[in-house]
This record gives C-alpha cells, structure tokens and sequence, in this order.
C-alpha cells in the first residue's frame, strides 16, 4: 500500500514529477530511500539558497534547542528576536540606506503579502491594487487576487476582486511604451480604473516564467507610483534573500519600495519565517490588527541571524552568485544556439534561470529526462513551458557544471 497515494490529498503536486521517496539531504544533493543521489536545482522553490543542512545554520540551531531555547513566542519579545531585528538592521538595512519597520506577519510567503496589502488598503483609504501579468504572490485569497495565473486562481472558487492587472515588462515585445496603458487609464477619468492604493510586484517573475524586469522599467515603475500617490510594494518573497545577486532583488534598479514582502530564504535553514518591512510612517497599525499564532518561531530566528553573520557581511556570496548566474547563462544560451530550428529562450538572472520551450511538453520532458539521471528542477511559466533552473547559492563549481551536463544531455534527448 502506497500511504501517499491512499492517505494524501489529490492536491500534492512536485511530488509527482519526482516519484521516489527522499531520505537525506545536504548541501546541493538530496538522497532517496535507495540511496539515490539527486543534484538539487530547485531549492526548496528557492526556501534553501544556503543548501540543505547547512552545517553553519545547523550548529547555531542545534546550539539554541539544546539550550532549551525558546521555540514558540508568538510577538512576545525574545533574545532570539532581538538578535535577528539587531542583525537585520546592522548587516542588511543599514548599509543599504534602507529605513524600514520590520513585521512579522506570520510564517509563510503569503502571509507576507497579505500583511502588505491590508497595510496598503488601511494607510491609503483605497482598496483597488495594481498587479501584473503572469504575476505570482501566493495562495491565499488576497494573494491569489494578485496573481495571474488562471489554474490557481480558479481554485478560490469565488470572484477574486479589487486588483486590476497591468502589462509586465515587455510583454508586448517592446512594441508599446512602457506603462502607456497603466498611465493612460490613470489620468482618465472615464478609464473606470479605482484610484490604487498600491502596486505589487516581483523584479523577477519566478512562478510566472523566470520573466526578468529591466532596471529601468523597475525605475520607470516606481516614479510612476511616487508621481500618483501609489504605494509601491515589491514581492521579493522568492527572488530575495541574494537570489539575484544583491540581497534584495530590486537593488540593481536603485529604487526604495515603500513595503518589501520577504520568506522563503530569510529562515536560513529552510525553516518558515516570513517579514513585511514597511516605511515607518507606514506603521499605523493597530495592537493586535495583523497577527498570528506561529509569528514568532524562534530557531528560524536563530538560522536566519546566523545566515546574515555568514553570508552578508562581506560581498563574497553576491558576487559568486553572480559568476555562477553568468555561467549558467552562457549554458543556457549555449543550448538555444545549438538548436536553431527550435523555439528556445534563456532567461533570468544571477541564479534564478529558466530555459524556455515553445511547446510546454518539451519543458516537461526535459525535466523528467533529467530527473532520471539525478538533477531535480522544475517548470514555471503560464503552460509550464520554462525550465527553470534554481539551485542553492552556496552549490560548488563541480555541482554546478555537473547539473548543466545533465540539462544539456536532457535537452539533447528530448530533441533529437
């Protein structure tokens, strides 16, 4: 009998493009119950940008429960809290000229986002947002209301309203101005367009296709919100955390979002921690309006100090990330100029990376050629049709060229 299959909802999902049962994991590499080994290019869908176990993370985590070390604490103020909100503040923020209030909405992604979009509705008035095409924010109803893609939406099984979306950077192919459209219906008064209360967005559309926004379009995207009265909230949920290179993904443009959506890597280890910064004028919310109960899970306080002690106090992981971002594009353009006659597209940037098909079948095999000989990646995009290529920041040279053999091989037998 097959527990999953007989006990587990319907609803599971990776699962399925890797059927086998995972046992270990360290570093870049996860180990089935055979003893299989399989190099790991989706990282936790980007929740493990420092490796599984990281042995760092993992002795400071260890170190605090076996100092009985307080796991649960809701928002009640605590050593482990305290420790993070200081290194936050000194290692990220800080260096940055970044003034930012820090939340803690609740322990996933989603939380996050909606934190950010109840706060934008309560500070403006307003309760219209402006979203994106092909954008991703979450599961959660406000969050889903944001998103683009039809099949998750159509799982809230009500109207998802208040939220008009907006062309993405270059999704007419550079045939029309950018923010023509946006702009436009913003300064007609019979548009029908509800004065916003904010923008969200993602500088990097992971879910929705490893879909890249030029630094000046990001520029072009917060002016056009400061000249309007539109708050500008930056989803930075999967692309933060270094993913990019920088510490925050939208760091290249510049520019200073009034509310920025963190998870997934900011818990270090892997463990759920999520965090809503906000402008501190901002900060009008009331004891108790937002809240939850597992806001305050103390080892991935701990695990995400230790990660910021590690990795950002120097420039060292964002510029390894950015040579091995580099490294895997020349790969991926590689790939597209080796088959003229196919349809092919790299894209992304630093190491969130996609390989785009014309046919969303061929993504699929590919992944499932490569799962075969022991690289885990998976496809995004609105039909699936991107390969997309997220392995751990700290993955080692070797790794890394060994996972682009196995996509190149994977590419070349789903082709030929």
């Amino acid at each position: 009998m097959n527990i999953f299959e007989t006990l587990e909802s319907e609803v599971r999902s990776y699962c399925r493009g890797w059927p086998t049962t995972f046992d270990k994991a360290t570093g870049s590499l996860l180990y089935d119950e055979t003893g299989k080994e399989y190099l790991d290019f989706f990282a936790g869908a980007g929740s493990l940008n420092y490796g599984h176990n990281n042995p760092l993370l993992k002795r400071a985590v260890i170190d605090y429960m076996l100092a009985d070390g307080i796991t649960h604490s809701l928002d009640m103020h605590t050593a482990a809290k305290r420790d993070l909100l200081e290194s936050f503040a000194d290692i990220v923020l800080k260096p940055r000229d970044l003034d930012y209030k820090v939340m803690f909405p609740g322990p996933a992604g989603a939380n996050a986002v909606e934190a950010a979009l109840k706060l934008a509705r309560k500070v403006t008035g307003r309760e219209a947002i402006i979203n994106f095409t092909n954008a991703f924010h979450g599961m959660t109803l406000g969050a889903l209301s944001v998103t683009g893609n039809s099949m998750k939406r159509s799982g809230a099984g009500i109207p998802l309203v208040h939220a008009t979306p907006m062309p993405y950077d270059n999704y007419f192919d550079g045939q029309t101005p950018d923010f023509l459209f946006f702009e436009r219906l913003l300064a007609d008064s019979g548009s029908g367009l509800n004065e916003p209360a904010a923008v969200i967005v993602e500088t990097v559309q992971g879910e929705g296709g490893i879909n890249a926004a030029r630094a000046e379009w990001l520029r072009g995207l917060a002016d056009l919100c400061q000249r309007n009265g539109i708050l500008l909230i930056v989803d930075d949920v999967q692309m933060g955390c270094g993913r990019t290179g920088p510490f925050f993904s939208f760091e290249i443009a510049g520019i200073q979002p009034d509310i920025v959506c963190l998870s997934k890597s900011i818990g270090g280890y892997g463990l759920p921690l999520a965090l809503t910064l906000l402008k501190p004028e901002l900060d009008v919310w009331e004891p108790g309006e937002h809240n939850g109960t597992f806001r305050g899970i103390n080892p991935a306080f701990v695990a995400a100090t230790e990660a910021l002690k590690v990795y950002w106090q120097d420039d060292k992981l964002e510029k390894s990330t950015l040579a091995k971002g580099e490294q895997v594009g020349r790969a991926l353009t590689g790939l597209v100029e080796s088959y003229p006659d196919v349809q092919m597209r790299a894209k992304g940037r630093g190491l969130a990376r996609g390989l785009q098909f014309a046919d969303a079948e061929l993504a699929d095999q590919v992944c499932k050629n490569a799962f075969e000989a022991g690289l885990l990646m998976e496809t995004s995009g609105p039909d699936g049709e991107v390969v997309k290529l997220m392995p751990p920041l700290t993955i080692s040279d070797d790794e890394l060229e060994a996972g682009l053999s196995i996509l190149a091989a994977s590419v070349k037998g789903v082709l030929a």
